[in-house]
């Protein structure tokens, strides 16, 4: 894990920088997906979320889940076309959860990708994925904090 700024970025997640959203690939094939220690700053702290329903099949670019927060409120983008096979429930409770533990029980969803390998092009992970998110973090003048 690499700290940046006081933003961390796990070298092993991939990552679509732009819209500061990660995934995870899990050993049964799944993706599991939510925000970066920078989206999460970016936003403020986290009043609300809505996650799509566990069945729901979600085209790439389309809304996963929309946060709320003081400062901002909006969709996430989906960058992995699935079906969603499980939704974090703790977050609709406490969707803050995110700003404190963006990697952790910040999860928003698991997703069952429809085609993995053709997603994945899009996305960056490892030193590359370190790489472009500090040019990110130094070019925003990011310095990330954690609510709690």
């Amino acid at each position: 894990m690499v700290d940046h700024n006081g933003c961390l970025i796990p070298k092993d997640l991939y990552y679509d920088i732009e819209n500061q959203v990660w995934i995870r690939l899990e050993p049964d094939g799944n993706v599991t997906y939510g925000l970066t220690d920078v989206g999460q700053t970016r936003s403020g702290k986290l009043l609300h979320i809505r996650i799509k329903d566990v069945g729901k099949k979600i085209p790439k670019g389309k809304p996963v889940a929309s946060l709320e927060s003081g400062k901002w409120a909006g969709p996430i983008p989906c960058i992995v076309e699935g079906e969603v096979v499980r939704r974090n429930e703790e977050l609709l409770e406490q969707a803050d959860i995110i700003n404190y533990d963006p990697y952790g029980r910040g999860w928003i969803v698991t997703l069952k990708p429809v085609n993995l390998e053709r997603d994945l092009k899009d996305l960056v992970t490892g030193e590359e994925a370190v790489r472009k998110m500090k040019e990110y973090i130094d070019r925003e003048d990011i310095i990330c904090m954690r609510c709690t």
